[in-house]
């Protein structure tokens, strides 16, 4: 049993979530995604703050959301905690592999929010991972455009994007969303955009 379905202490973290909004400046914003299923992106993804105010947002909506985190995390003695915590820890390093189990996963389970950072990194990639797009998509789940805007103090939920197979049409909708939302280091923000199609050369 994890911390979010044990009803006296996720209530107690819910209370500490929203102390820490309300003494950070921070608001949330948008509905609670009320999907069984999802994969929730985590964006922008430039502080390890991040971590922790993606884990007051799913206090706050009290959400029983599993977050993919780097495997380096987990050595002791923070990884307890993090499992305790409902993190994933992801081998980066592994992509094919963390996509295909994470939609073995879903078809496992009855209930899933899989809270995915589609940059990878804090630090300024040229483009995002797909891998949280090949999850939904291969598990046939919608994406919940989930949001820290550091300039405005302000995290939630956005659109409810339902993958239709088409990978660059899918984005524009997501790029647009993120267009104007800001991490804690906009240098080290990564764009939401997914690298271009490489064409297989002409036979002859």
């Amino acid at each position: 049993m994890t911390i979010h379905e044990t009803l006296v202490v996720r209530t107690l973290v819910r209370w500490l979530a929203l102390l820490v909004f309300k003494c950070t400046g921070w608001t949330s914003e948008g509905r609670k995604p009320d999907l069984p299923r999802c994969v929730i992106i985590a964006a922008p993804h430039t502080s390890n703050w991040d971590f922790i105010f993606t884990l007051c947002l799913a206090f706050i909506y009290r959400l029983n959301a599993v977050i993919m985190m780097k495997d380096a995390w987990f050595r002791w003695p923070l990884g307890p905690v993090f499992r305790w915590l409902g993190a994933l820890p992801i081998d980066r390093s592994r992509a094919n592999n963390v996509v295909a189990q994470s939609i073995e996963r879903f078809h496992r389970r009855d209930r899933l929010l899989l809270v995915v950072p589609p940059s990878g990194t804090r630090k300024r990639v040229l483009y995002w991972k797909t891998g949280f797009y090949h999850i939904a998509n291969g598990a046939g789940v919608p994406i919940v455009l989930g949001f820290l805007d550091y300039r405005r103090k302000v995290g939630g939920f956005g659109p409810i994007v339902r993958p239709t197979g088409d990978i660059e049409a899918d984005m524009v909708v997501i790029r647009s969303f993120y267009r104007n939302i800001s991490g804690k280091h906009p240098l080290k923000e990564s764009q939401p955009c997914i690298a271009p199609r490489v064409s297989p050369p002409a036979a002859g």
